[in-house]
């Protein structure tokens, strides 16, 4: 099958302000088929389509992008090595990692988030699932459009090094965060008991620099969501695991909550939790998707709320979507606090804009301040 694209694609053309998507993938009948499946929607052009990490970084040099779509296998110049010279040829460009959901793949697409890469899509393992992944098309298309609106909003690359002193005005009730109206609940914050924390797109990053922060010093439980597959779930956890020194795993159906673990939902399962007598059990179940995610934050939530109230914190982190916002409402009902990141640290300000911008949060925070305000509230009920 002939390339959908020109190796270098075509230049601007005036008054197009669609988002301009690279495809880096040594097959050209994989490129193809992405090609048609981004330019299905309107707002997405492809502006480049090539074989391998040395063609992209000479297409860049011809082109403005928003996104780029990185294949992970190829001849020449393979995606990891291709990653931070794309990064650094282009400022605020976003990178997706495309690779097959095998354990090896995840492995260098996790390498791929923490040295910059933005989020990742599991390819279809054949040509005829490719061509009938209604669910692969609306993922890759949303994460497209997440990246590139949010590179849009801020060009300069975003950093969880932010200085504090930009995000002052979100400290006060009522002003304008991001543009968006935030009023911040009033009142004290309680020592927590448990922590639960959401995320997705930029979450594997930022989860490993706020949990390096507490994990070692607050003995609570912590219970993670974060959107992602059944194999990245299960790399992810020994990614933690390693990073922190406390012994972090998938959840496991039925198993009671110990303090001082930290528990990750596994890939394709809600995770929740459910008191029997004296004692809390993790529970999994394959309801079906909310949010159009399996693991999913609300029901996570909505299961704790009314079991910890008050001593319910949660985080909320960066991501696209609104995942989160109605548990987020479940927990503040019961009494329990919420923090969310700030947007100047958010890869996406989806899912902790969403709980911003609805009134529930006691602080929105850049990620370096979330963990010395977590550290805080453990410190103070000791003292």
């Amino acid at each position: 099958m002939p390339d959908a694209k020109a190796a270098t694609g075509g230049g601007d053309q005036t008054g197009d302000d669609r988002f301009r998507v690279m495809v880096v993938d040594d097959s050209a009948v994989i490129r193809g088929l992405l090609t048609r499946s981004l330019e299905a929607d309107n707002s997405i052009k492809v502006v480049a389509s090539v074989g391998n990490g040395e063609a992209a970084l000479k297409a860049l040099e011809r082109q403005t992008v928003d996104v780029i779509i990185l294949d992970i296998e190829m001849p020449v110049m393979d995606g990891l090595t291709a990653l931070p010279k794309l990064l650094a040829a282009q400022r605020g460009v976003q990178v997706v990692m495309a690779s097959a959901l095998t354990r090896k793949n995840a492995e260098v697409s996790l390498r791929a988030l923490q040295a910059g890469a933005a989020d990742y899509v599991t390819k279809p393992s054949s040509r005829s699932e490719l061509t009938s992944a209604d669910t692969f098309q609306r993922e890759l298309t949303a994460k497209v459009k997440a990246l590139a609106g949010a590179n849009r909003k801020a060009p300069a690359p975003r950093s969880s090094t932010a200085p504090a002193a930009a995000e002052a005005p979100a400290a006060a009730s009522g002003n304008l965060y991001g543009g968006r109206q935030v009023v911040l609940r009033k009142g004290p914050m309680v020592c927590p008991r448990i922590i639960a924390i959401g995320s997705s797109t930029g979450g594997p990053q930022a989860l490993l620099e706020l949990l390096g922060d507490i994990a070692a010093s607050v003995k609570v439980p912590i219970l993670i969501t974060q959107h992602m597959p059944a194999t990245f779930t299960t790399l992810l956890a020994e990614h933690i695991a390693r990073a922190t020194g406390v012994p972090t795993n998938e959840g496991v159906d039925g198993e009671i909550i110990q303090p001082g673990r930290i528990y990750l939902a596994p890939g394709d399962y809600h995770m929740v939790v459910e008191r029997e007598g004296t004692v809390d059990r993790i529970k999994l179940n394959q309801n079906p998707p909310e949010n159009f995610c399996r693991p999913a934050v609300d029901p996570m939530l909505r299961s704790m709320a009314p079991l910890y109230g008050s001593g319910l914190l949660t985080i909320i982190l960066t991501g696209m979507g609104s995942d989160g916002q109605k548990g987020s409402a479940d927990v503040v009902g019961a009494g329990g606090s919420v923090i969310a990141q700030d947007e100047a640290t958010s890869v996406v300000w989806g899912m902790p804009g969403a709980v911003a911008t609805s009134g529930l949060c006691s602080e929105v925070l850049p990620l370096k301040e979330i963990g010395p305000q977590v550290r805080k509230l453990i410190m103070r009920s000791a003292a």
